[in-house]
């Protein structure tokens, strides 16, 4: 018999670890957004390698979603259709309106560079447009190599509105700190329910793992991807405070990035 209220510990750890990379990333960027030091975060391996974490990350988000829906089904919840959607359509909408509130703390301590449509935006709205995928295997395969290829596509063009943000279209000029359009990033949640229906059917691996999810560190970086939605949202704030008590910044530097002046 299937124990439906296990966790596979490696998909844990694989989002622990983008967590964390994440975090170090965004201290980079906030010792260059402050002035204390400079990284080039525009090109190069800095801006390829964040974009991979973010690739992992997204991809879990799909494995994660399959899981999820399989367990359902094997509990018997795939009867109640209508009940299932609206638990993914209210965990999309409180995902999305998290994003909202980072919109707001953004907007008003970085008013330049606000976030729009970042990741939280995206995984909020991915989770209820993917929703009818989730019991499809190849068809998200496919799914996902024509969403990558219509965002590059879309990235060739600057339009002069900023209403299909949240598509991919951006207007000439466009700068915010964190930026995760539905195309190409879509087509990265797709391949990650493929993948799930893949190595994960009726919620058992297909491949052999080392029963490691006792192991001091494998806990830590679980751990780490349990919680990898609150560690977003707290990160930064604790991020800027401790940057402040080892005093390489200081609250006038803090209050001039603020606007608070």
């Amino acid at each position: 018999m299937k124990d439906l209220n296990k966790r596979f510990w490696e998909i844990d750890v694989l989002r622990g670890l983008a967590i964390l990379v994440m975090v170090i990333y965004h201290l980079i960027f906030d010792l260059t957004y402050f002035g204390i030091f400079s990284f080039n975060l525009s090109s190069g391996f800095l801006w390829w390698f964040t974009r991979a974490v973010a690739f992992i990350f997204l991809f879990l988000v799909g494995v994660s979603l399959t899981l999820s829906y399989t367990r359902r089904q094997l509990q018997g919840l795939e009867q109640v259709n209508e009940t299932l959607f609206t638990k993914y359509f209210k965990r999309g909408v409180k995902i999305f309106l998290l994003g909202l509130l980072v919109t707001l703390a953004t907007w008003i301590f970085i008013p330049d560079d606000f976030i729009v449509f970042g990741v939280l935006h995206f995984i909020g709205i991915a989770i209820i447009l993917e929703y009818p995928f989730l019991n499809k295997k190849y068809l998200n395969l496919v799914l996902g190599f024509i969403f990558i290829i219509a965002g590059f596509i879309l990235a060739q063009f600057a339009v002069s509105y900023p209403w299909l943000l949240w598509l991919g279209l951006k207007p000439a000029g466009f700068i915010t700190v964190d930026y995760f359009p539905l195309l190409p990033w879509l087509g990265v949640v797709s391949l990650g329910l493929f993948t799930g229906k893949i190595l994960y059917p009726d919620y058992k691996r297909r491949f052999h793992l080392p029963k490691l999810s006792k192991n001091p560190s494998i806990e830590i970086f679980s751990f780490m991807g349990r919680h990898s939605l609150l560690i977003y949202l707290l990160h930064q704030p604790l991020l800027i405070l401790i940057l402040y008590l080892m005093g390489v910044l200081d609250l006038g530097n803090l209050f001039h990035f603020m606007n608070v002046w």
